[in-house]
């Protein structure tokens, strides 16, 4: 096994490549040889490191219509086994991560792993608000908060719609796992003037199935799950950092005067990155 302070750049960079692409840290472990702690104590060192880049960077953005969601995962345990020391504490149980992305240059600005509460809603959407240029149109799901929220935290300077989705349940077996069928949506304006046809919620959905994809955290029906709510933020941070500034994208391909291409990443769609990022380069805002 390797240790964590023994382990290179090129090491570093097999366990973030190994983690990014939805492999649980025993899977890590496996593949890279390194011992279960040196990878733990590397994602939470990185974690903080990619946080902290992304949150000085990621300002001043360019993006105009933004989509939120928020994604549903557990920590500990599942809600109803929660031990009765911990009902209601933050971190055991249901945990909310909430989501914003560009329509446009796919990159996502802004994330919070909370709780689906007012308070957490308003310190996701004032983050939002933070890091864009201008003016922006906003499309959400129909969750309750935000009606309180919004408004407020953009002073109504912006265009808010609300994607209400209608769902029928289907009956099924005993412990079959069938989720509710979408039968329709219907557009609410809720504030300013936003353009139908650029209301939707189906980027933001999409980034919801790579995350899953992307971390073994989020990935539904297994064991695989977070034991600690410290270290579910941690992945997260570390997922963004490689989705926004490493992963091409190949709807982001932009075609040169001399013929040839360029693949770009959501970082560099939305100028805040001139190449596409390496492993490597990851490992190295550690230092």
């Amino acid at each position: 096994m390797v240790s964590m302070n023994k382990l290179t750049t090129e090491q570093r960079a097999r366990i973030i490549g190994s983690l990014v692409e939805g492999n649980s840290i025993r899977a890590t472990v496996r593949m890279t040889g390194a011992a279960k702690n040196t990878v733990t104590k590397l994602l939470v060192d990185l974690g903080e490191a990619c946080v902290e880049y992304q949150d000085r960077v990621l300002r001043d953005l360019p993006c105009t219509v933004i989509e939120c969601d928020e994604i549903w995962a557990y920590c500990y345990a599942k809600q109803k086994n929660v031990p009765d020391e911990h009902v209601g504490e933050f971190g055991y149980g249901d945990v909310w991560t909430w989501t914003a992305i560009c329509a446009d240059t796919k990159l996502v600005p802004s994330w919070l792993v909370g709780e689906r509460t007012m308070m957490d809603c308003w310190t996701f959407i004032a983050d939002v608000r933070d890091r864009v240029r201008g003016r922006i149109q906003l499309s959400t799901d129909a969750h309750a908060t935000y009606r309180g929220v919004v408004g407020l935290v953009f002073d109504n300077d912006v265009d808010w719609a609300q994607l209400i989705k209608h769902y029928q349940t289907t009956k099924v077996g005993p412990g079959r796992y069938s989720p509710p069928v979408c039968t329709g949506a219907t557009v609410k304006t809720r504030i300013g003037d936003p353009d139908p046809s650029r209301v939707s919620t189906s980027y933001v959905e999409r980034q919801n199935l790579t995350m899953r994809m992307g971390m073994r955290r989020f990935t539904r029906l297994t064991n695989g799950f977070s034991k600690k709510v410290e270290n579910l933020a941690h992945a997260v941070s570390l997922h963004y950092m490689h989705y926004n500034f490493a992963r091409v994208h190949s709807s982001l391909t932009v075609t040169n005067d001399d013929g040839t291409t360029t693949k770009r990443t959501p970082a560099m769609a939305a100028g805040v990155a001139d190449h596409v990022w390496t492993l490597a380069e990851i490992a190295g805002l550690l230092g």
